[in-house]
């Protein structure tokens, strides 16, 4: 076939609605992914762009990310090869809940903060039929959708304010963006298809997990190239306070408090790569753990902490490497990808292993060397 590395490529990525996504960086970062690998690891995978770039290209996609509603982004546009919704899927997800009275966290918790009464028990009845869905990849369809749903309904596409409603009574607003006073079912609706026009299968068996990389990496094996997109502490908004909603929804959480004015769930998770005084030691086990892996490419940004040039220090223990950078000429959420700041890449590739043999060892010994 002509062109054959492209086959793929009339799948299209759904466009996410993340802060941080690397979708509108894509073709920039392409140009430094090794040609001609076969495997490959996004390890911070988010909303999961980065992996499905992969995917297109043919590759053995194993996709992780800390937080399951990211999970099943992966498990629903990496690791399903041809599983779609239909029309009996959403007749099960829109009638009325049987044991609806298991599911009230959203309107409990919810109400009048990001959402009317009559919308949050929408999302608690959908929740409950969820897992009547006939297998993981049309419930992972599901959470994905109803997801990136709840953000086009929210004014700024996150949970880190107090605003959706006030914003949503506001006819400026409205004029600007209709979503904030449409239905979450007709968003749905209307989102499904794109989404499933996504699903594709590259003749790989590609894995989606929802785990701390540092706990899933010595079970990987036999991986090309691994994609670092780690938070970058110090200089981005902490991902579990803006999408705690999408998080409390997925895992719907029945032992935790839910604080402040967003009702952010308490106790958080910690990576170990969003504390300044644990990133450098994880960072340094991430790199030992992925010695076997010969190609790295490393996201970060040159507000995060560590600064740079001690970063490339630590890097150049392990790996041969370069900095490539790219200029935000628009504000993206975050500090980090304000106007003027920098999306940074570290292009790692194996250090060359010079050998000697074992007469010119006894030379140098003999010379005193």
């Amino acid at each position: 076939m002509l062109f054959e590395e492209y086959k793929y490529f009339n799948y299209q990525f759904p466009e996410p609605q993340y802060l941080g996504a690397k979708h509108t960086l894509l073709p920039w970062l392409n140009q430094f992914i090794p040609k001609n690998i076969n495997s490959a690891i996004d390890a911070f995978a988010g909303s999961q762009s980065v992996g499905y770039l992969l995917k297109q290209q043919g590759c053995k996609v194993i996709t992780n990310d800390f937080l399951n509603f990211n999970n099943q982004i992966g498990k629903a546009l990496i690791e399903n090869k041809s599983t779609k919704l239909d029309k009996t899927d959403l007749d099960i997800l829109f009638q009325p809940a049987k044991n609806k009275n298991e599911f009230d966290l959203i309107e409990n918790t919810f109400t009048n903060v990001f959402f009317e009464k009559e919308e949050a028990q929408f999302l608690d009845n959908f929740r409950a039929n969820i897992s009547l869905l006939e297998n993981e990849f049309k419930q992972a369809l599901a959470f994905t959708v109803i997801n990136r749903s709840m953000t086009r309904k929210i004014t700024m596409g996150h949970f880190g304010h107090t605003q959706a409603l006030v914003y949503a009574s506001d006819p400026a607003r409205i004029k600007r963006n209709r979503s904030l006073i449409r239905p979450v079912k007709e968003i749905f609706e209307e989102l499904l298809p794109k989404y499933n026009d996504a699903v594709f299968d590259n003749k790989q068996d590609n894995q989606s997990f929802n785990q701390n990389i540092l706990e899933l990496l010595p079970k990987i094996e036999n991986v090309e190239l691994a994609y670092f997109d780690p938070p970058y502490c110090d200089s981005h908004a902490d991902y579990q306070g803006f999408y705690h909603l999408l998080e409390t929804y997925t895992e719907y959480w029945k032992d935790k408090d839910f604080i402040n004015g967003i009702k952010r769930y308490e106790p958080q998770r910690f990576s170990g790569f969003d504390k300044k005084r644990d990133v450098i030691s994880s960072f340094e086990k991430l790199f030992e753990l992925s010695e076997e892996i010969p190609n790295w490419l490393i996201s970060y940004n040159n507000r995060s902490y560590p600064g740079i040039e001690e970063f490339e220090k630590l890097i150049s223990k392990y790996r041969n490497v370069t900095v490539e950078a790219k200029t935000y000429q628009n504000g993206r959420g975050g500090k980090g990808s304000v106007a003027g700041s920098q999306e940074i890449l570290f292009v790692c590739s194996p250090k060359k292993k010079h050998f000697v043999s074992n007469n010119h060892k006894e030379q140098l010994v003999n010379e005193g060397l």
